[in-house]
């Protein structure tokens, strides 16, 4: 389905790794870890100006919840006309319920990218999309601490044999990474709670819920599904940028608001 998306995802993958791996070595985990790491920080720069966009539309709901609440209890038995007055005001204020969804929509697309990306590093594969057979084998002989950025914890004994690691160096790096990934996952959506706090009761609700269940699933999904360990690092620079990000626009929001 974002088949068109890999060789973009690739592309960046492969210039990042191309710059660390001149000091580093092209065959270096660390040279690796910092492609995936700056791969993230490629797309999150570009969606700035969504992720802004996406700020500006969280505050203009919240100064419209008093008149959102005014017409679902004026329009409570008329769910038609509820939905034409809602779309009148959202269109009347520059604002969209749906506009605070896109960042978080574009980032799916390049997730799933990068994950088909790293797991077509298999052995003897001639190329994978932009990486040519050296670039393969480089990918395959990084390591950290002795553990692979392209493999998994629950993977096969016998499959990890063949890159060339087992269980033990893969639970040293994976769950140390696991973990630190799942607090910057809930911290991140705390602090976004806590800066942007949604329009309604009932989404904070669930924003809270989220908060817990999201990095549970970091964990699980860590543990016991086929999630490379580059994926993990994927989702610690997310959130580490993201923390980050959120703190700059939401003051600079803030100062819009306040001019």
């Amino acid at each position: 389905m974002f088949d068109f998306l890999l060789y973009p995802v690739s592309a960046i993958l492969w210039f990042w790794h191309t710059v660390f791996a001149g000091p580093l070595g092209p065959a270096s985990g660390l040279a690796w870890a910092l492609a995936v790491v700056f791969l993230v920080f490629t797309v999150r720069a570009l969606l700035l100006r969504p992720a802004l966009g996406q700020l500006r539309a969280a505050r203009r709901a919240r100064e419209l919840a008093p008149q959102l609440a005014k017409l679902r209890e004026k329009y409570a038995g008329d769910r038609q006309r509820l939905t034409q007055e809602m779309r009148k005001l959202y269109a009347e204020h520059g604002a969209s319920p749906l506009g605070g969804c896109l960042p978080a929509l574009l980032q799916i697309p390049v997730f799933l990218s990068l994950y088909w990306v790293l797991r077509d590093f298999t052995p003897g594969a001639a190329s994978n999309h932009v990486f040519d057979r050296a670039g393969v084998e480089s990918f395959r002989d990084a390591d950290v601490f002795g553990a692979k950025l392209g493999n998994w914890i629950s993977q096969p004994a016998a499959e990890l044999a063949r890159f060339g690691t087992d269980h033990a160096h893969m639970l040293a790096v994976g769950v140390p990474l696991m973990l630190v990934a799942g607090l910057a996952t809930f911290l991140t959506m705390r602090a976004s709670l806590r800066r942007n706090p949604p329009a309604s009761a009932q989404f904070a609700g669930l924003t809270r819920v989220l908060a817990y269940l999201a990095p549970v699933g970091v964990l699980v999904s860590g543990a016991f599904f086929p999630v490379p360990l580059a994926v993990l690092l994927y989702f610690l620079a997310t959130n580490v940028w993201t923390f980050g990000q959120q703190h700059v626009l939401t003051g600079l929001v803030e100062r819009e608001a306040a001019r």
